[in-house]
């Protein structure tokens, strides 16, 4: 017998919103689990894949001045004008002004990634769910410092209730239509340009 509580209901332009948390320069140097290159581009792909859906974006650090210094450059050029929240809480969710902005996006699903994933990200993921809102993370748009972090956090937020995915998963299943006019600018996002001109190509037979 099905689960009601848990049945599927998809992520959407409307419904979904990123939080992007503490994906810093000084962070970004002890990852161990991804190259600092795949990651990088992970996040920016994810940034660029959900800013061309329209999604609502929140952007936090931690200690930005004195410990972890600021988000990677390739991140900020990706979201011009996108205001980065400085906290020195460990949860973001905890900082006033980082709550503030992500319930202030309206959305009832959260799609979370961060530095290092056990914590930036399962933290406030973990206390999205407990407000009881959906909670995803974007795993490989995350990254953390040993295997074993790694796999006990994701044993934790999958016990708290937390869907995990990967960042291109999630942007697709939020695109939902390749007909959409974004589909284009979505695929370009995360190097997969070669769709768009699969596309191009089924047009031209097609004509």
């Amino acid at each position: 017998m099905s689960d009601v509580k848990n049945a599927y209901t998809p992520l959407t332009s409307e419904n979904a919103a990123l939080v992007l948390v503490d994906h810093q320069v000084g962070l970004m140097t002890g990852v161990r689990d991804y190259s600092t290159g795949e990651l990088k581009h992970n996040v920016v792909a994810l940034a660029k894949a959900a800013k061309a859906l329209k999604l609502p974006i929140v952007v936090t650090t931690t200690a930005r001045d004195s410990m972890w210094g600021p988000t990677f450059p390739e991140l900020v050029e990706a979201l011009p004008g996108t205001q980065i929240i400085d906290r020195s809480s460990v949860n973001a969710f905890d900082d006033p002004a980082v709550s503030k902005a992500i319930l202030g996006t309206g959305r009832k699903k959260l799609i979370f990634a961060g530095i290092s994933l056990e914590v930036c990200a399962a933290f406030p993921a973990m206390t999205a769910v407990a407000k009881g809102l959906d909670a995803y993370v974007a795993v490989d748009a995350s990254g953390t410092f040993s295997e074993t972090k790694r796999q006990t956090g994701l044993m934790r937020m999958q016990q708290a209730g937390v869907m995990l995915s990967d960042y291109a998963t999630l942007m697709v299943e939020i695109l939902k239509d390749n007909a959409r006019p974004e589909a284009s600018e979505v695929y370009g996002a995360m190097d997969m340009a070669w769709a768009k001109l699969v596309g191009q190509v089924a047009q031209a037979y097609g004509k």
